[in-house]
């Protein structure tokens, strides 16, 4: 059971093969994720994933292991705050707010954070729903 407080980590990372696959899923081939010319000449001087990308990370955890199975996700706000970059290792930190019995949801806070350093590279809060799990 999903309860106040409760916190759940995730460690990740992606490759510039999990890039390329996002763009062409979405369609967003913005240089700066693409072309490492490019993003040399940007303010990051290299390559940056997609924001989307690495927050799709919190479905994943919702989905199949946080709560996990039969959890639909409902609402997510997102803050992007630091570049992310491939072949880095990221975690992916969840810290239950609140607990809505009634709905069997729950409100909680989600955070990429940089492992070596503890930057925050993205942070928001998402609401999520599992009848099994959040009672």
């Amino acid at each position: 059971m999903i309860e106040k407080d409760q916190t759940y980590a995730h460690e990740f990372s992606f490759s510039q093969q999990d890039v390329i696959a996002f763009a062409n899923a979405t369609g967003d081939k913005n240089p700066v994720h693409l072309d490492a010319d490019y993003a040399a000449k940007t303010m990051f001087k290299r390559p940056i994933m997609h924001g989307m990308l690495s927050a799709s990370l919190f479905s994943k955890v919702f989905g199949t292991l946080f709560p996990g199975e039969g959890t639909i996700y409902l609402k997510q706000s997102l803050n992007f705050l630091k570049p992310m970059y491939v072949d880095t290792v990221y975690v992916a930190e969840f810290i239950v707010k609140e607990v809505i019995k009634d709905k069997n949801r729950a409100v909680v806070e989600t955070l990429i954070k940089h492992k070596e350093t503890g930057n925050v590279c993205t942070s928001g809060e998402a609401v999520v729903m599992n009848v099994e799990k959040i009672k």
